[in-house]
């Protein structure tokens, strides 16, 4: 095997070991200050930007007479809303346990944020529906900014943040997320058609820019959790509890699937999470700490991404043989 196809094959595994090394070399080595500052500014800025295309580059390509409600879409938000009740009552329950209410609060935050916006983009690369699947990750991002502001002021009161300001707030870094690059996306669609065709031809362009945007979360990940205040057990703990929660995920979405024989779309649907809003309202709401949860649960979820492209690729392989 080539290294090129090695890449092509891996390429969000490898882009989590670039982003874990890269941030260590720079954390670990101080002739490298400097330049890690510098670095840091630049992917601040870079990180929304690849979000953005990734999003844009997506919707440029869908079709929005086939974004239509589908009843599996119905299923997978009673689903996480069952979820998001048990986990905040076990938060509610564990208010005397510093330890065990930060280990619901963690797995909360991976459980209540809103489908993942590049899940269009996994769910083209594995044989899925993008049109059903951008349908659900709207809808779902519309119940996130119900029930984030509804869930989180019960478990952490804040003197500063009224309900609807909360919603406000939640409902504008939503906008600027899925909105804008949907609407640039049909513009271009079917007003600007030599970009529109320059995108088609280049199918990969959007996994390619989520690759890269990866590797940077993973840096801010492995930051947070270098620089957590948390003892080694409690780190272990919360990134176990991770995993769990993304397997749970994936088991409910794929058994959901069986149902609607949408096996694909509900599998990704339910397991993978938007965790850059999800960190975001942990910090808003709960710890930093808490927000170390949802940063290993991107990593959890791209490990099984990259399995299951990996088994499309396979089998498609096999079947031209």
């Amino acid at each position: 095997m080539s290294l090129l196809h090695f890449l092509k094959e891996w390429t969000l595994p490898v882009a989590i070991v670039v982003g874990t090394v890269s941030y260590l070399t720079f954390d670990l080595v101080p002739a490298l200050d400097d330049a890690g500052t510098w670095f840091g500014t630049l992917f601040d800025t870079l990180f929304p930007l690849c979000v953005f295309f990734t999003l844009f580059v997506t919707f440029a390509k869908v079709d929005f007479h086939k974004m239509q409600p589908r009843r599996w879409h119905l299923a997978l938000a009673l689903a996480q809303l069952l979820l998001i009740a048990l986990c905040a009552g076990a938060v509610m329950l564990l208010q005397g346990n510093a330890s065990h209410k930060l280990l619901a609060e963690a797995a909360l935050t991976c459980i209540i944020g809103p489908c993942a916006s590049a899940a269009p983009v996994v769910v083209g690369k594995i044989g899925g529906n993008i049109h059903t699947m951008t349908t659900y990750t709207l809808l779902s991002s519309l119940l996130c900014a119900l029930t984030i502001p509804a869930v989180f002021p019960l478990l952490e009161k804040s003197p500063d943040l009224t309900f609807m300001q909360a919603s406000l707030a939640i409902m504008q870094k939503l906008a600027t997320v899925m909105l804008l690059p949907l609407l640039l996306g049909w513009i271009v669609r079917h007003y600007v058609r030599p970009l529109y065709r320059f995108i088609v031809a280049h199918p990969d362009l959007s996994f390619y820019c989520w690759a890269l945007a990866l590797a940077i979360t993973t840096g801010i990940t492995v930051k947070h959790i270098v620089h957590s205040s948390a003892s080694p057990a409690l780190l272990i703990a919360i990134a176990l509890l991770s995993l769990a929660v993304c397997l749970t995920h994936f088991v409910i979405g794929r058994s959901i699937g069986n149902i609607y024989r949408e096996r694909i779309n509900c599998g990704q649907g339910m397991f993978q999470k938007n965790t850059a809003m999800a960190i975001w309202v942990a910090y808003m709401y709960l710890s930093p700490v808490a927000s170390i949860g949802a940063g290993c649960y991107v990593l959890w979820q791209n490990i099984i991404n990259s399995y299951e492209i990996w088994e499309h690729n396979y089998h498609s392989v096999a079947k031209r043989l």
